[in-house]
Formats: structure tokens, C-alpha cells, sequence
């Protein structure tokens, strides 16, 4: 595994809205900042904090493997260039095992904590899955894959309405360098960061679409127990893309969690 150095800091391109504390807003797989544009509204009472992610939308393609350990600094590095000291963090999926990886490691610099259908480490069968979209991104790209993701991302009666979050994720996902997901199914086959949920001592939110695969409703409760200072959230009849499947309910959670005493 390289260093966290082979991830620079100084490419990414972070957009900020809004005005109040910073929310840092970590996207997942696939996509890029835009994720987040159903959030918007947050801006009212807080800064929010966007970038891309490596080998995703506007931000290169590294040129060797990386894990989460060093898209965590990276996030470290961002912040520390842009003279951020403390921020909420939110992540989903992918987004979401940063999060935990940088706020286990570096809990000075976190407030609150949001994990969004995530898990600190994928079952033996989703690994080698991992294996198997990689090759599948190198060789063919990404474009052959939407269909199947779309299904494991949205409920049907999402699909079937072709929700703006479907038109984006769908759009985004074929646009993709197959590299840059190829790099970061790697990541997230090799992570586990079981260990340090206990080390998590931000005050934290655990949201999961109740529809999502087993495996992911699992990790739900179990980072809800592991986590000190954790609960647990559901939002009714979502997928994988919870938040975007049901947005007015995301922001809710969001708001009510971060502007709470």
C-alpha cells in the first residue's frame, strides 16, 4: 500500500456554500461533489464543504493504488490548506468509511459525525465482488455496469420514476474513468476498519435506507453499538442511495442531528 503522499491534496478543488460551521460532505463511489446538491438547503446554518474524490469528476486519476487510510489524510490535508480546524463530517458509502477512518484518527479535528450506508468492512463475498467490478471498469469502463448499480442503489419505484437523483447517479457513474473506479474498488475491498470504531468519539449519527442488502442493515447496527457516542437512523423504503431517494428525509435527519444541543 503506497503512503498517503501518492494522494495530493493540492489538485482538489473544494467548493464551499453556505456560511456557519463547516460540514465537510464526503460522496460515495462513482459520483462526485454533486452528490450533495439535495443538502443544499443546510446551507442556511452551515458551511458546506464539497470535493471530488479521487479518479472521480474533476480530480485526477492517481497514478498507483491508495487506501482509506490515505484518502483520510487527504481529507486531513484539504482541510489544513484551506485553514479549516474542527468540521461536521458527513460520508456515504465510500464517503462514509473516510469518515470513520478520520474521525477514529484525528478526533480533534471533528464536532459531529454523520455515516451514511456504509461499513467499516465488506463481507468476504462483497470483496471479491470488489475484485470483479475492477476488472469488469478497466476493460470495459464503467458504462456496462450502471444498470445492475442502479438496481442495487434505488428501489424500483424510484427507478421507475427516473428521480433526479436517478438521472444523476446514472449520467455520473457512465462518465467515470474506469481507473479511478477500478483504484477505489481496491480500497474498498481492502478495508477494515473494525478497530477503530471505539476510538470514535465524536457524537454520531448512523443512517441506513432499511432496504438496503443485509450485509449493509448489519453494519448499521453494528456501528451504532461499536461507536460510543452513537445512534441509529433509518429512512423507510430506501436503497442504497437512501439520502437521495428520499432527500427531504436526509435533510431532516441532518439538520436535526447537527443543530441540535
Amino acid at each position: 500500500m503506497p503512503s498517503a503522499a501518492a494522494l495530493d491534496a493540492t489538485a482538489v478543488t473544494l467548493h464551499r456554500a453556505g456560511s456557519g460551521p463547516p460540514l465537510v460532505l464526503l460522496h460515495c463511489l462513482g459520483v462526485d461533489h454533486r452528490f450533495w446538491d439535495f443538502a443544499a438547503e443546510l446551507g442556511r446554518d452551515l458551511t458546506l464543504l464539497r470535493y471530488d474524490l479521487p479518479g472521480h469528476g474533476a480530480s485526477a486519476v492517481p497514478a498507483a493504488p491508495y487506501g482509506i487510510a490515505g484518502l483520510s489524510a487527504q481529507l486531513a490535508d484539504v482541510l489544513a490548506a484551506n485553514k479549516i480546524t474542527r468540521a461536521h463530517v458527513a460520508g456515504i458509502s465510500l464517503g462514509g468509511l473516510i469518515a470513520q477512518h478520520f474521525a477514529a484518527t484525528r478526533p480533534a479535528l471533528v464536532d459531529r459525525l454523520i455515516l451514511i450506508d456504509t461499513t467499516p468492512r465488506y463481507t468476504d463475498e462483497l470483496r471479491r465482488m470488489w475484485d470483479e467490478r475492477a476488472a469488469t471498469a478497466r476493460t470495459a469502463g464503467v458504462a456496462p455496469m450502471v444498470s445492475a448499480l442502479l438496481a442495487v442503489w434505488f428501489s424500483a419505484d424510484a427507478l421507475a420514476r427516473n428521480d433526479a437523483g436517478v438521472r444523476y447517479v446514472r449520467e455520473t457513474l457512465a462518465r467515470t474513468p474506469g481507473e479511478g473506479y477500478a483504484l477505489a474498488c481496491a480500497a474498498l475491498r481492502d478495508a477494515d476498519l473494525r478497530a477503530l470504531a471505539p476510538k470514535i468519539a465524536a457524537r454520531t449519527l448512523v443512517v441506513c435506507g432499511d432496504d438496503d442488502i443485509p450485509s449493509f442493515l448489519e453494519a448499521a447496527r453494528w456501528l451504532a453499538a461499536a461507536i460510543p457516542q452513537a445512534e441509529l437512523a433509518w429512512i423507510k423504503g430506501a436503497k442504497h442511495a437512501s439520502v437521495l431517494e428520499h432527500p427531504d428525509a436526509a435533510r431532516r435527519l441532518m439538520r436535526r442531528f447537527l443543530l441540535r444541543e
